[in-house]
């Protein structure tokens, strides 16, 4: 998973619309692996920022956008949150990615030759046992693919990287390890966004429900908002909080919750939440993703 940053990518040649999909991040980035997951038949579009993910969206210049919004491992993808409630689209699906890091070097590059290790501070992070054992110093980038592209440029072979075998097909790279995460649970979650809803109707046993609010600066405000799920029997599995205004007394919060808004118990819940609370906005209405069911029967 990669951090933001502010300056727009563009592509050689534009594909079209209908069949791009944007991404933040290099080529061979894991998110571009999720794009090939989900939606193999489209081109996967890479942006630079998250911002320019979303703009390309609205602009026209791809119809979907996958964005990670959090890690099993490292938790939630930083300023993901902030951007969601204004980025003008909305949340039409969900995708598990399991992250596979390898390490990759240039080519004929042996173990004992690396000397530094470069990726993202997440994935170095899920990778501290390698990077132990292996004595090296690691450099933190902005993006796994980023730091397999630029060793690649570098073509030393004391430099080495974290980063997806799709990155080393991509640059032309040496995979030395396959799997060098810590965690075998290492897992992305990513939201699919589009400038249209895609509502798959209250017929749908399983979907998910995400949506922004804010209290009121009252005594209680938060658990009389959140009450009427408790109640009426809703479950929710996600709420996050972040300072918004500049200051350290408003509050938003993003949550999710198993339902459809037009379920009988949902309704009288999000009825209650909009009395004790205020700026409510649903931002997707969407197909719970299978991976949940094997998350929750612990396969």
């Amino acid at each position: 998973m990669a951090e933001t940053s502010s300056s727009k990518s563009a592509p050689e040649s534009a594909p079209e619309s209908a069949m791009a999909i944007a991404f933040q991040g290099f080529e061979g980035a894991n998110s571009h692996i999720a794009c090939r997951a989900v939606h193999p038949e489209m081109t996967p579009l890479p942006c630079i920022s998250f911002e320019d993910a979303f703009a390309a969206v609205r602009d026209g210049d791809a119809k979907y956008a996958m964005i990670p919004i959090d890690n099993s491992v490292a938790g939630r993808v930083a300023d993901i949150h902030h951007l969601l409630p204004d980025s003008g689209l909305h949340i039409i699906g969900e995708h598990f990615q399991r992250v596979e890091h390898c390490l990759v070097a240039v080519r004929g590059t042996k173990e004992s030759d690396l000397t530094h290790v470069h990726s993202h501070v997440h994935a170095l992070n899920q990778c501290r046992n390698v990077i132990r054992e292996l004595g090296v110093e690691a450099v933190v980038h902005a993006d796994t693919a980023g730091a397999a592209r630029d060793i690649a440029k570098l073509g030393d072979k004391t430099q080495g990287a974290i980063a997806s075998s799709l990155a080393a097909e991509v640059y032309g790279l040496d995979v030395l390890r396959h799997n060098v995460e810590d965690a075998e649970h290492n897992t992305t979650r990513f939201l699919i966004m589009a400038r249209e809803a895609a509502d798959p109707g209250p017929e749908n046993p399983e979907t998910m429900t995400s949506f922004v609010f804010r209290v009121r600066n009252v005594p209680a405000a938060l658990y009389k908002a959140l009450g009427g799920f408790a109640t009426n029997g809703i479950n929710m599995t996600k709420l996050e909080s972040y300072l918004v205004g500049g200051g350290f007394i408003a509050a938003q919060f993003y949550a999710e919750v198993d339902g459809h808004p037009e379920h009988r118990g949902m309704k009288l819940a999000l009825e209650e939440l909009d009395f004790f609370s205020h700026e409510v906005k649903i931002l997707g209405v969407y197909p719970a993703n299978p991976f949940r069911k094997s998350m929750s029967s612990g396969e």
